[in-house]
């Protein structure tokens, strides 16, 4: 080897024999069942909304929402880093619609949660999943589901003074954005690849959420100590079950996945409990199983092949959901 050669090597940085740290990543992940990441990641969601409720004696729930959302925009962008230039007008609009529902959908469950026990808010919320995924179904057996979620919705009115009309009514609306979320994010799906459309949508998410989210806030907004919780609040809600999700859809069927999901009332309840002190009565345990009970049907049974040209819709009420609810 010449002198010359001998003076490009020696300069060269020693490469060491370590896998990338994506890679690494990977290798991690696949140690985990992907049933346990579902699970973790669906008590993570609901933890980061018990946290997320203990912040508003300091912060209004919007601007938890508003820092929620800004955390998970900021891991998003970072992340999939979205081409904007050569997008469409029809792209934007769904990619806009999709930050929309996004932002209403975080506002009003925590709205929500801030009215009525935190079990309840989500019960009544995957009402709008559940009705996507038996939107349109010509089978006999959903109207068994249907029925069984009403029975839910029948057995919460007998609950006691802790279930106001406001506490209900933005529930309700949490779950109508979680239905306009999913078919939107099918939408967005086929229009941007990867996470890009979630990213942006997120970015959207924040700017609507931003004007309320500040002015209401202040300069609570200002302390580090809630800038740090309302940080976890959008790692718990958003970052860590997203990437668990993800991670568990490439190893498990979205019909197992989504049957998983619907264990989030009960999650939430449970959290609620352990973590907020909210006991439930047995006829509201009963709601929660009712709903809970319906989803897991509505998920279960697999849907009829749609006709030639007909419009499907997402089959399972969370595996379309993605992590921002």
């Amino acid at each position: 080897m010449s002198a010359h050669a001998t003076a490009n090597a020696s300069s060269r940085p020693l490469r060491i024999g370590l896998p990338p740290a994506g890679a690494l990543l990977r290798a991690a992940s696949d140690t985990i069942p992907p049933t346990w990441m579902v699970l973790i990641g669906v008590v993570s969601v609901q933890m980061g909304a018990g946290i997320a409720k203990n912040l508003f004696g300091v912060l209004p729930p919007s601007a938890v929402v508003f820092l929620r959302l800004a955390t998970s925009a900021v891991v998003l962008v970072a992340l999939a880093r979205p081409v904007l230039r050569g997008r469409t007008r029809a792209d934007w609009m769904t990619a806009i619609g999709f930050g929309l529902c996004l932002a209403l959908m975080n506002y009003s469950l925590y709205q929500a949660i801030a009215r009525i026990p935190m079990g309840i808010a989500v019960t009544i919320e995957f009402l709008g999943p559940l009705a996507v995924a038996v939107a349109g179904s010509r089978r006999r057996v959903d109207l068994v589901w249907v029925a069984l979620a009403g029975c839910g919705v029948l057995l919460l009115g007998r609950s006691d003074g802790d279930i106001t009309f406001a506490g209900v009514a933005f529930a309700l609306l949490a779950g109508a954005a979680w239905a306009g979320y999913i078919l939107l994010s099918a939408a967005t799906g086929r229009r941007f690849s990867g996470t890009s459309g979630l990213a942006i949508a997120s970015v959207v998410g924040v700017l609507v959420m931003a004007p309320a989210g500040i002015a209401e806030g202040g300069t609570a907004l200002l302390d580090p100590r809630l800038l740090v919780i309302g940080t976890a609040v959008g790692l718990l809600s958003s970052v860590v079950p997203y990437t668990l999700e993800m991670q568990a859809l490439r190893r498990m069927p979205p019909r197992v996945f989504g049957i998983l999901m619907s264990l989030e009332p009960t999650a939430a309840a449970l959290i609620g409990l352990a973590l907020l002190g909210e006991v439930l009565s047995v006829w509201q345990w009963l709601a929660v199983g009712c709903v809970v009970g319906a989803s897991v049907g509505a998920t279960r049974t697999p849907p009829p092949r749609p006709a030639p040209g007909a419009t499907q819709l997402p089959d399972t009420p969370a595996a379309e959901s993605g992590s921002e609810r």
